[in-house]
């Protein structure tokens, strides 16, 4: 409903035609439409309220002719609607003279009333379009410049895995090849993510959940798991928020990676099943493995990183997150602790 009322708001009968005469044509006829469908209501109501108020539906019509149609509408309903009402409501019906000698006066003031009437809606309509005008350039620039601020910043994110890889092969302690490939993983999880945002999402303060989630899940499968490990997807239409669809795809990077570390080691087979599902008051996002459990048990080597940063996007995306760790495998869940909107 306020999508109709913007585009209504926002209405220009001659705004389709491009030469000046053309539009200055339409928006006289449109006046002059106007007036005709002012008359063949008028001429209803005079079959049970014959010759009362015969100037009473020339406003809203000069009023609505000029909002949609500029002055020139406005004055042509004007011009249309007094003729009509002049010649056959007023009295000497089929005549442009006048019996009762107030008459005179009550056109002339009527008319004037009515000029006024199209001076303030030419001046609000122009006053309107030209607000819509700024709001949409100011609403250009704001999405140009978060644009280039996601593509800065996904540059940032490579530029510093670039260098993390370039400090690891000056390094010659064979110990932190592992840590710093790790970081430098992770690294490229962030410019992924902001990857994804700026090619699924390009206006707007919200994230499309399905094309954005199934997007990672694609690049993760594609670069992290080998082909005897099977990637199950289940992923529901939403629109969250830019910050909280961030935080879910990386809590998603970060738990379908440790996945393809940790669950099947020595390349055992197995199935790893992404959930996200949408609810009324919620959403819900589950990470699940049939492999060997947790990597804590067996001494994680982030020392503790992984579990941090998953804590960290939970709080990111308004949620909390669990974990379930038994013999048929590892479970991880992240779920909102507000209504999803």
């Amino acid at each position: 409903m306020r999508f109709n009322m913007q585009r209504l708001a926002q209405f220009d009968v001659s705004r389709p035609f491009l030469s000046g005469w053309a539009k200055v044509s339409a928006q006289i006829v449109f006046g002059v439409v106007c007036a005709f469908a002012m008359i063949g209501l008028r001429s209803l109501i005079n079959l049970w309220a014959p010759e009362s108020g015969p100037f009473a539906l020339v406003y809203p019509t000069v009023m609505l002719a000029t909002l949609y149609g500029h002055w020139r509408a406005g004055l042509a309903s004007l011009v249309v609607a007094f003729i009509w009402a002049w010649w056959l409501v007023l009295p000497v019906t089929g005549s442009f003279q006048f019996s009762n000698p107030t008459d005179p006066a009550r056109v002339l003031i009527n008319g004037s009333a009515c000029l006024i009437v199209i001076i303030f809606a030419e001046a609000f309509r122009n006053a309107a379009h030209s607000t819509m005008a700024e709001i949409r350039e100011a609403a250009d620039r704001r999405l140009t410049l978060l644009g280039e601020l996601e593509h800065r910043t996904k540059n940032n994110f490579a530029l510093v895995a670039s260098l993390i890889e370039i400090q690891k092969r000056r390094l010659s302690n064979p110990e932190l090849d592992a840590p710093l490939s790790d970081a430098a993983n992770r690294v490229r999880t962030f410019a992924d993510a902001y990857s994804s945002l700026a090619m699924e999402q390009e206006e707007g303060s919200e994230v499309a959940m399905k094309p954005y989630l199934e997007l990672l899940v694609s690049r993760i499968q594609r670069a992290a798991f080998p082909g005897n490990i099977k990637v199950l997807s289940e992923i529901e239409e939403i629109d969250l928020p830019r910050e909280v669809g961030v935080a879910i795809g990386l809590f998603l990077n970060e738990g379908l990676s440790n996945a393809a570390k940790y669950a099947f080691p020595e390349g055992a087979p197995g199935t790893v099943v992404i959930s996200f599902h949408v609810t009324d008051d919620s959403w819900s996002l589950v990470i699940e493995d049939n492999g060997i459990g947790a990597a804590l048990e067996k001494g994680d080597p982030d020392g503790g990183l992984g579990a941090s940063l998953l804590e960290a996007f939970a709080s990111q995306a308004r949620a909390e997150h669990s974990v379930t760790d038994d013999k048929r495998g590892y479970r991880l869940e992240l779920r909102s602790l507000e209504k999803a909107e």
